[in-house]
C-alpha cells in the first residue's frame, strides 16, 4: 500500500520510485493499492505518477480515489476503486452491493464537483503552496526542529527537540493559550508501524487561511518554548 502524494509527510514519489514499487510487487506476487486522493496537490513543478501508468502490473495495480480531499469535502465518503483486473473489479462490485450507499446529499454534491474546471485546481494549488511555504518558513525559525518541505498534499511532519511529542500536544490543548486560543497538531508516532518510532514528531495540516496559520504557528512556537522551559529541556 502506498499513498502518493503522501499523508502524513507530503512526499511525492518519482516515477522511478513507483516503478521500483511495481518491481517489488511483481517479484513477490503482491497487489499494489495506491491511494492517489491528493494527486492534484503537487508543488514546485512536481508531478504525481499514478500506479495505473506503470506497464507490466496491470493485473495487480489498484488505484483508490476520493472526492473528500480533492474538493475539500472531508466527511463526504464518496470515491472509487480502479483496476484493469476484471476479476478483482467483479468482486469489488459484489462488495459495493453488500454495503449501504453514501447519503444522497453527498452524492449530489460529488456529481456537481466533478464538473469543476481545471481553473479551480489551479487556484487551490496556489493557495496550498502559499500555506505550505508559510508553515515551513515558520518551522525553520525554531531551533532544533527538523523537517523537509513537502512536495504535495497538505501536511508537514517535523521532529521536535523534545522526547515526547504526544505529551506536548496534550499540554498545548489543556494548559497553554495565547489570548484564549491554542493550536492542535497530530502526534506522528501513530503513523509508524515500528514501535517507538516517531515519538518526537508531529504532523501539521496546513488547511487554514494564511492569517490563521500565521497565528497558529506563533502559538505553536511560543508554546514549544514554554514547554521546554517547564520541562528543563
Amino acid at each position: 500500500m502506498i499513498c502518493n502524494p503522501g499523508n502524513p509527510t507530503g512526499k511525492v514519489y518519482s516515477r522511478e520510485e513507483v516503478e521500483m514499487v511495481a518491481e517489488i510487487a511483481k517479484e513477490n506476487d503482491l497487489f499494489i493499492i495506491s491511494d492517489e486522493v491528493y494527486r492534484e496537490f503537487t508543488y514546485d513543478n512536481t508531478e504525481a505518477t499514478s500506479i495505473l501508468t506503470i506497464a507490466g502490473v496491470e493485473d495487480r495495480a489498484i488505484m483508490v480515489d476520493s472526492v473528500s480531499k480533492r474538493y475539500s469535502a472531508c466527511g463526504a465518503r464518496i470515491g472509487c476503486v480502479i483496476s484493469r483486473n476484471a476479476e478483482l473489479m467483479a468482486n469489488m462490485l459484489k462488495l459495493a452491493q453488500a454495503r449501504l450507499c453514501p447519503p444522497t446529499i453527498d452524492q449530489m454534491a460529488a456529481s456537481a464537483c466533478v464538473d469543476l474546471p481545471q481553473s479551480y485546481f489551479d487556484t487551490v494549488k496556489v493557495e496550498y503552496k502559499n500555506r505550505r511555504d508559510l508553515v515551513f518558513a515558520e518551522l525553520e525559525k525554531i531551533d532544533g526542529i527538523m523537517c523537509r518541505k513537502p512536495e504535495g498534499a497538505f501536511y508537514i511532519v517535523a521532529k521536535l527537540p523534545i522526547p515526547n511529542a504526544e505529551e506536548f500536544v496534550i499540554w498545548l490543548l489543556n494548559e497553554y493559550n495565547v489570548n484564549n486560543e491554542t493550536v492542535m497538531v497530530a502526534p506522528a508516532a501513530g503513523f509508524y508501524a515500528t514501535p517507538g518510532a516517531g515519538l518526537s514528531e508531529v504532523r501539521f495540516a496546513y488547511i487554514l487561511n494564511e492569517n490563521d496559520l500565521a497565528k497558529a504557528m506563533f502559538i505553536f512556537r511560543t508554546g514549544l518554548e514554554k514547554f521546554k522551559e517547564i520541562k528543563g529541556l
